[in-house]
């Protein structure tokens, strides 16, 4: 079967979270994709100097998160490649594995609203489609937005339903403190981070 729509999560996933899960689902039902991959980065160029899990552990976590849903993958295409790791190039990779769906970019409206700091964010845009996802507190300057990138307004699509205000950093320093993170991930990634002893501070 020719996959038609095809959703790209992309992010550090440390850990992989519910505001991932209802961002990859909320845009799997309302743009009808075939499939979402959720493509973790091996070293994120903006995070350069900040301590990062290991790559074998946010494999596993990812894993863990989608394993009830069927339309969600775990593609390890960025990871595996040498950096550095940016969208714009990872793109036409995933394109040619695909190459008669429509790529959507999955993302919430704070990546949206820093999209002139990506590399390459006109070229970028050429190569997808961006799914938004609203997010409380943010508000986007379309006037500075247009400017860096002129066909944004052209290709991005807002999703509907709930925002989540939540980040992997805030997890981070809750789970150093000791403060609970359940209900924040699903249950197998919770007993997988109390297991490997993963974010103690």
């Amino acid at each position: 079967m020719k996959e038609k729509a095809i959703g790209l999560l992309g992010g550090t996933f440390d850990p992989p979270h519910v505001g991932h899960l209802w961002l990859a689902e909320a845009a799997r039902e309302q743009l009808g994709l075939d499939k979402v991959l959720f493509l973790p980065v091996g070293e994120p160029p903006h995070k350069e100097g900040h301590r990062i899990t290991a790559v074998p552990h946010r494999l596993t976590m990812i894993q863990f998160a989608i394993q009830d849903n069927p339309a969600f993958i775990l593609d390890t295409t960025d990871c595996d490649r040498p950096p550095p790791h940016t969208t714009v190039t990872l793109l036409p990779l995933i394109q040619a594995r695909y190459p008669d769906a429509q790529l959507w970019l999955l993302i919430g409206e704070d990546s949206l609203r820093d999209l002139p700091t990506w590399v390459e964010p006109q070229r970028l845009v050429t190569q997808c489609r961006l799914a938004v996802l609203p997010r409380p507190g943010v508000e986007v300057d379309w006037a500075v937005l247009a400017t860096a990138v002129p066909t944004i307004r052209a290709v991005t699509h807002w999703l509907d339903g709930p925002s989540v205000a939540l980040s992997a950093t805030q997890m981070r320093q809750w789970a150093e403190t000791g403060r609970s993170l359940r209900y924040l991930t699903p249950t197998a990634v919770l007993a997988y981070i109390q297991q490997q002893g993963l974010y103690i501070g």
